[in-house]
């Protein structure tokens, strides 16, 4: 896992990327959130779509809400970047065009469109 802050408008945000499967389940969103926060006192995370798993992205497993909701709950504003394409479920197509619209979750394509959310441009 590899960290870099990033700051912009005054906000720092926390860029995550990783190969490997970082958020599986809650317990693992947690660890995340407090490694994040204790290593650069950031409330904004980034993190790169391979490195949240799969199961995610499957509605029907109720992960997302879950692990959503303990980024809101600690006061984390959260965006997850990368290609969404193969992803043809019309209820996630809902769920991230809505988050995308709101102040603390987003759904994006690129690092740089992540940063933007994040940091209000």
């Amino acid at each position: 896992m590899k960290i870099e802050v990033i700051s912009k408008n005054n906000i720092n945000i926390a860029v995550v990327s990783s190969d490997e499967v970082l958020i599986t389940d809650v317990q693992s969103a947690l660890d995340l959130i407090m490694t994040v926060k204790y290593e650069t006192d950031c409330k904004n995370i980034a993190v790169n779509k391979s490195a949240v798993a799969d199961d995610f992205f499957v509605l029907s497993t109720c992960l997302a809400g879950e692990i959503l909701q303990k980024f809101i709950n600690y006061g984390v504003r959260f965006a997850i970047y990368g290609d969404f394409s193969k992803y043809t479920s019309k209820p996630l197509k809902d769920f991230m065009y809505e988050s995308n619209k709101g102040k603390d979750i987003y759904f994006q394509p690129t690092v740089s469109l992540a940063v933007n959310k994040l940091s209000g441009c």
